[in-house]
């Protein structure tokens, strides 16, 4: 039993199925790789629910009832809603909130037959590049434990690269899988935005904000996608009306002909030589399946940047003024009247990126400044996504680098925040288009850091990215690498 936190999501949920170990014993495993919170991964974590959701997992499998993924465990980003545990999306305004009901992935991946280990790190209200926003403590990259996992979602990246869950969710809203995914050396996928519900997901920027799995592999993601993914018509106003999609049916066709657009804008000045070296190296293995590679064009990648921190942070200044301490949430004791008490509540429990981010979303859009930055900025994204729509006239996916570099040293960048928005130059165009966006681990720096390559693909085709991923993994074993410590 003691390898079987190095047991994939697919070999878990076989296992399981032919009852070669119970779920008690793989939640008992795991539970216990996860005394003691390595890397700050995890923000609760209650053992009695975890072991009761087990249970109930076995005595379905023993009756035959069983879901596709019965008894596998996976950790929720605590950007997602529970009942059963606590959400504050990494900030002290949530702190100790339960909400009365589950968010819809949480209540798919359940009813799929997953169990729940608990709720992992995030930078507050999944805002960040380095998870060094949350209100309790940063998460540690268990490659290196003096550097970033990534952000938003590093306490996922870390806990599935640290074998203490197969599997996580996450959210992206302008790379929060992707680039966590690439700097601790596991799989992750975006998807088309609206293929999975955002009910229940503690918003950010709604029109970008979407949920995708992260595991070891691209054939886990798929199963987890497979499960998370499908209309919701009637509590997300955003959910494609879309049928639901096994993505590991398509995972083995061949990649003989499949046309991968290469983007000269992502290749250019600012990509470290170690990260170019090892994407050229993937890409050469790509050529060597059968694939042709293909150069394209993206010519609006840089203003991806300016047009992200101003839609982003207008959404963000209209979702988070729910947070006033009126209804839910911390509340100053000391203040004099209302306006007083919104003042105090959200200037001690806010952090210093969410206040940022908030000021700027008003700024952009008050009075005379709407139609010279917020109109402006939707107007440029449109063009960013017809960009991609020119692209993929003549490729079917496109690859290129998840970041510039490899994960950098904590506290390097917190004190220049313009240097972390930076870092998403080659994941915020696929979100601001709403595309299907993944990382794979395709190698190492030259610090021994992981190196991601990341793959987008043209709207609803999820299952063409999956398949250029597995076949890619079925000839290499990055994905199967684990940090020292974790094996």
């Amino acid at each position: 039993m003691s390898e079987l936190h190095n047991k994939s999501v697919a070999d878990l949920a076989a296992m399981l199925k032919n009852k070669e170990v119970s779920a008690v014993e793989v939640a008992t495993r795991f539970l216990a790789r996860m005394g003691g919170n390595p890397h700050n991964a995890f923000l609760d974590i209650h053992s009695e629910v975890t072991l009761a959701q087990a249970q109930a997992s076995d005595d379905k499998i023993a009756a035959g009832t069983a879901g596709p993924l019965e008894g596998v465990p996976i950790a929720h980003k605590d950007i997602f809603v529970t009942q059963d545990f606590a959400t504050t999306a990494g900030s002290k305004i949530l702190q100790d909130y339960r909400s009365p009901f589950d968010a819809t992935v949480v209540t798919r991946l359940r009813d799929a037959g997953m169990v729940t280990l608990g709720k992992l790190n995030c930078d507050e209200f999944a805002m960040g590049s380095a998870n060094e926003n949350s209100a309790y403590g940063a998460v540690t990259n268990p490659w290196d434990i003096t550097r970033i996992p990534g952000g938003s979602s590093g306490g996922s990246a870390a806990a599935v690269a640290a074998r203490l869950t197969p599997a996580a969710t996450g959210t992206d809203t302008g790379g929060s899988i992707r680039q966590p995914a690439a700097f601790c050396g596991i799989t992750g996928i975006k998807p088309t935005y609206g293929r999975a519900s955002r009910y229940g997901m503690v918003a950010f920027a709604s029109s970008l904000d979407q949920a995708g799995p992260m595991a070891r592999s691209a054939e886990d993601c798929a199963l987890l996608l497979s499960a998370m993914c499908g209309p919701d018509l009637d509590r997300d106003s955003t959910s494609l009306n879309v049928a639901k999609e096994d993505f590991s049916l398509g995972l083995m066709q061949p990649l003989q002909g499949v046309r991968v657009g290469i983007p000269s804008e992502f290749f250019g000045e600012g990509l470290a030589s170690d990260v170019r070296s090892t994407i050229d190296t993937a890409l050469k293995q790509l050529q060597a399946q059968g694939a042709k590679l293909v150069p394209i064009a993206l010519p609006r990648t840089e203003l991806s940047i300016p047009v992200y921190y101003i839609i982003a942070p207008a959404e963000a200044s209209s979702n988070l003024s729910r947070f006033d301490g009126v209804k839910f949430g911390h509340r100053a004791k000391e203040f004099s009247d209302l306006a007083d008490m919104y003042e105090r509540t959200r200037s001690e429990a806010f952090g210093d990126e969410v206040k940022r981010r908030i000021m700027i979303g008003a700024y952009v859009l008050s009075h005379g400044y709407y139609d010279a930055y917020y109109l402006q900025a939707q107007k440029i994204r449109r063009m960013i996504a017809d960009d991609f729509q020119q692209a993929f006239s003549q490729c079917d996916v496109i690859a290129g680098p998840v970041a510039p570099t490899t994960a950098w040293k904590l506290g390097d960048k917190s004190d220049d925040p313009l240097a972390n928005y930076l870092a998403d130059i080659f994941t915020l165009p696929a979100s601001l288009a709403g595309l299907p966006g993944m990382s794979l681990p395709v190698g190492f720096g030259e610090n021994g850091m992981p190196v991601g390559m990341q793959l987008i693909g043209n709207y609803l085709q999820e299952a063409r990215l999956l398949n250029v991923a597995h076949q890619y993994q079925l000839h290499t074993d990055h994905h199967t690498q684990a940090p020292g410590g974790a094996a």
